[in-house]
């Protein structure tokens, strides 16, 4: 059994900072100790590995990704392999991905399909939620299975009609289901009846242009559902999770709940908290690579969602990664915009982007890895096994370099899509140095990881701590 040994660095979790030295044996964290003491501890190591100047970090947790997923008579760019080798480039050493139920079909077999698409293909550890297209009497019985076996996190929308779209009807039997066995329920919130009726209108009208895509999902339709998904989880008595929260309207539907001291939880995307409706904006057709839904809004949100990621009215930072390249599936949507295909690229910039954040003064570092690494971890039934840095807990570790400095582009990026929807950002802060259960997956900036060596994470029923 390989003993790695990581000393020297400022060790950073949601619970803690400490100059640490920390042990490995094999796959797992075996103990940590004051910088400097593991010599009168008596660890010895055939791996030396110095982190003066750096932080070690948990490897983080992205709770929502879409690799190789249908949409728009395309599908998302990333397979299971180039999408998760990209996160690790971004110090995410864990996905959880969505597996989708196909209308007519079981919960089982888009499970299997899915399991089909990553199996021996995945660079880091990845799980799965499954997405309930149909919510049926088999498909409500076929949940308690899921459970059982680790798949503890279910996602229905309130959007996309004749998609993904399920009734009030169809959304409260889910949820009275997963109040029974545990199950999380997560939600698209938007009201996707509304929004229709929208475009039909913007589309008649002649406005085919990419902002069109964010002037028609309301802020006010997102805050709508989001008002109607709580009150649907209080009826049925189950927690709820609500997905890629833009809106400050939203947030305040979101707050409410929280305050009352209900089992809701937000999660919010780093392009919402960077980017802005001025992008969907952009000249010529351009603001085609910015259109994702929820869709972004206007800047003056930013705040908003700045400000519940501090109070923990939101919960998780994750990415939503579904890229779409700009040539041949973006512009699939030239002259009307409800036909681009809705997603971003952003599974190897969200660590980089939220550390942007704690340089600028926004939160601290360790809400930075309480965001994107125990929060997710501990609400999808990953903890203390991911999201931390203890006894125990597998050794995904991140050395991160607080004082470099970079650019992001497309001409560096290692997700597979041809544009960045961050071209020219400067930010400040890197990643040096990954370790997946012990294994180096990057080595000092250079590629060591391979295919095949991420697992399939059953998971356990999420825990919902709140914060302090």
């Amino acid at each position: 059994m390989t003993r790695t040994l990581i000393r020297g660095g400022l060790v950073v979790t949601a619970a803690d900072e400490i100059h640490a030295d920390v042990l490995i044996e094999g796959s797992r964290v075996a103990a940590l100790a004051a910088s400097g003491s593991h010599a009168a501890a008596g660890w010895t190591a055939d791996r030396v590995v110095d982190a003066t100047g750096r932080y070690v970090l948990p490897g983080g947790v992205d709770a929502h990704t879409h690799m190789e997923m249908p949409f728009g008579g395309t599908r998302s760019s990333d397979t299971f392999e180039t999408g998760t080798r990209a996160a690790a480039w971004g110090g995410t050493t864990t996905i959880v991905d969505f597996a989708i139920q196909s209308v007519g079909g079981s919960l089982r077999a888009g499970l299997d399909a899915w399991h089909a698409k990553a199996d021996g293909r995945c660079a880091i550890d990845y799980g799965f939620h499954m997405i309930l297209s149909d919510v049926t009497e088999a498909s409500l019985a076929e949940m308690d299975a899921l459970v059982a076996e680790g798949v503890t996190s279910f996602k229905l929308f309130m959007a996309y009609p004749g998609v993904f779209y399920s009734d009030d009807g169809k959304i409260l039997r889910a949820m009275q289901r997963a109040a029974g066995n545990g199950g999380l329920i997560m939600m698209h919130a938007e009201n996707g009846i509304a929004i229709d009726v929208l475009v039909e209108q913007a589309l008649a009208a002649g406005r085919t242009d990419p902002r069109y895509h964010g002037e028609v999902r309301k802020a006010l339709l997102e805050a709508e559902a989001t008002h109607r998904a709580v009150q649907l989880a209080r009826v049925a008595g189950a927690p709820l999770y609500v997905v890629h929260v833009s809106a400050a309207e939203a947030v305040a539907e979101l707050s409410a709940a929280r305050q009352l001291g209900l089992d809701v939880y937000g999660e919010t995307c780093p392009q919402y908290l960077f980017l802005s409706a001025d992008d969907l904006a952009r000249p010529g057709f351009e603001g085609a690579k910015y259109v994702c839904s929820t869709p972004l809004r206007p800047a003056e949100h930013q705040e908003a969602l700045w400000r519940a990621l501090r109070t923990d009215d939101l919960s998780v930072v994750s990415t939503d990664h579904c890229p779409f390249c700009f040539t041949g599936q973006k512009d699939l949507g030239r002259g009307d915009f409800s036909k681009i295909p809705n997603g971003l690229p952003g599974v190897e910039h969200r660590m980089d982007l939220l550390h942007q954040a704690v340089v600028e003064g926004r939160i601290s570092r360790r809400r930075w890895i309480e965001l994107a690494c125990a929060a997710p971890a501990r609400m999808f039934g990953l903890h203390p096994r991911k999201g931390t840095i203890a006894p125990g807990s597998d050794a995904d570790i991140v050395l991160y370099d607080p004082a470099a400095t970079q650019t992001l582009s497309a001409a560096g990026h290692h997700m597979n899509v041809d544009h960045s929807v961050y071209e020219g950002r400067r930010i400040t802060g890197r990643v040096e140095t990954v370790l997946s259960r012990g294994v180096p997956v990057i080595e000092e900036r250079r590629w060591t990881g391979r295919a095949g060596h991420g697992r399939y994470l059953p998971r356990a029923v999420g825990t919902y701590p709140r914060q302090p």
